[in-house]
């Protein structure tokens, strides 16, 4: 379950209209979703406040296995729909499959003039939170420079102690700051981050294949019929998944360290239903991502499939191979939707309607069915003998995340972590 803070995040990134699944860094989001999703491990709460529509509150409490706190602010430029954890969609507060829309040019915000002159200003988020008893201060800036470019500092201050000075007498320093500078276009994406603990330079790029999205897509079917066939336009042909493809590469350089990292990916991802019938399209595909990475320097290579078999089951698996010590693992998970469904009866007029009907698309909600999402079951297993599961649900009013490792290969100790989650948030 994500914590308050990165909803807000998110939040943020869609009311400015800036596309954080464009970047290079979220090449494996979908598959790492189901694979790689975090347990919790002992007691964690959380209670968090939103005053108004630009100041938001966030306490957090570990109660097990050790007693620490946080405490957390956000203030933003502009108004966030922000929901209470009674009614947000379970899917904006967690990691899930998803294939994401054809990337598009950001868009700036309008114009406001007064008087002949410019009166708005640019978007920004502030975020800064205080852990306790420790007293580390973690602090985020992000704002718009342009439509098409974002920057970002990130800060960590660690506390002065006794711990802290031999901690850096041994080359560790608590604190860190870093800046980065995203430059997205569409079909383009560009990050370039700096790190002051290490010296660290790096530059991401990526760039997706095929036609941009544009905000208003052109029907390609009218109420009176199929558009006309183009004179170059080939007939559609059944078999195979139709999608677009993303490459990408990552540099870094650590003038501290005086070492080098590179990595290369690409993915494939089917192309979203946009509704139209199987007789124009034919039918309907299911959702899918196939993504790769190499790393040459350290010599591990990954590879995953996932995809959605049913309205509310994915699955994946991916295979990760070192070519230098020829080590290998095999993962494979799923992801499965549970909902509250309750049947209507449909009158004769509905029932003759849906018959006529396509098949349901893969996204498509039930006609005679109004359905409700009560939480999501995600389990993984890997070749190493780990096994992982994780609930995470609405419970009343509070949002819940159960969940538990475990080694089949010990018998000593068959369970490596166990915890729950619960996080309250409300609206002013």
């Amino acid at each position: 379950m994500h914590p308050f803070a990165p909803y807000v995040l998110r939040s943020y990134y869609r009311a400015t209209g800036w596309n954080e699944d464009n970047l290079y860094s979220n090449l494996t989001r979908s598959s790492n979703a189901i694979l790689d999703f975090a347990v919790p491990r002992g007691l964690h709460l959380s209670v968090s406040k939103s005053p108004n529509t630009f100041f938001n509150t966030s306490y957090t409490m570990n109660a097990l296995p050790s007693l620490n706190g946080s405490v957390g602010y956000i203030f933003t430029s502009r108004e966030l729909d922000i929901k209470n954890s009674s009614n947000v969609n379970l899917k904006d507060m967690t990691d899930h499959f998803n294939v994401y829309a054809q990337p598009r040019r950001p868009e700036g915000q309008e114009e406001v003039w007064l008087a002949g002159e410019r009166v708005d200003t640019r978007d920004y988020l502030l975020y800064g939170r205080l852990y306790l008893p420790t007293g580390r201060l973690d602090a985020l800036y992000s704002t718009r420079l342009s439509p098409t470019v974002q920057g970002l500092v990130a800060a960590i201050s660690g506390p002065p102690s006794s711990l802290v000075t031999e901690g850096r007498a041994r080359g560790d320093n608590p604190s860190n700051i870093m800046f980065s500078l995203q430059h997205d276009i569409g079909k383009w994406c560009t990050e370039y981050t700096w790190s002051a603990d290490d010296g660290m330079w790096g530059v991401r790029v990526l760039h997706n294949f095929g036609r941009l999205g544009s905000p208003v897509e052109p029907p390609e079917e009218s109420a009176t019929g199929p558009r006309p066939k183009r004179v170059d336009e080939e007939d559609a042909t059944g078999g195979g998944l139709k999608g677009r493809v993303s490459a990408g590469a990552e540099v870094y350089v650590s003038a501290k360290e005086k070492s080098a990292g590179v990595s290369l990916g690409v993915r494939f991802t089917t192309l979203p239903d946009t509704g139209l019938s199987s007789q124009t399209r034919g039918p309907a595909q299911p959702p899918t991502t196939i993504t790769g990475l190499f790393n040459p320097m350290m010599g591990h290579l990954s590879a995953a499939y996932a995809a959605r078999v049913s309205r509310d089951l994915s699955l994946c698996s991916r295979f990760d191979f070192n070519v230098y010590s020829y080590d290998s693992e095999w993962t494979m998970g799923a992801e499965w939707w549970m909902r509250r469904s309750l049947p209507q009866s449909p009158s004769h007029g509905e029932r003759t309607r849906a018959s006529s009907l396509p098949a349901e698309r893969w996204d498509q909600q039930p006609s005679t069915m109004a359905t409700d999402l009560r939480g999501v079951v995600k389990a993984r297993i890997s070749t190493n003998n780990n096994v992982a599961l994780l609930w995470e649900g609405r419970l009343k009013q509070m949002l819940v995340s159960l969940g538990v490792i475990s080694d089949l290969s010990s018998r000593s100790k068959p369970i490596k972590a166990i915890g729950l989650e619960l996080s309250y948030f409300s609206t002013g």
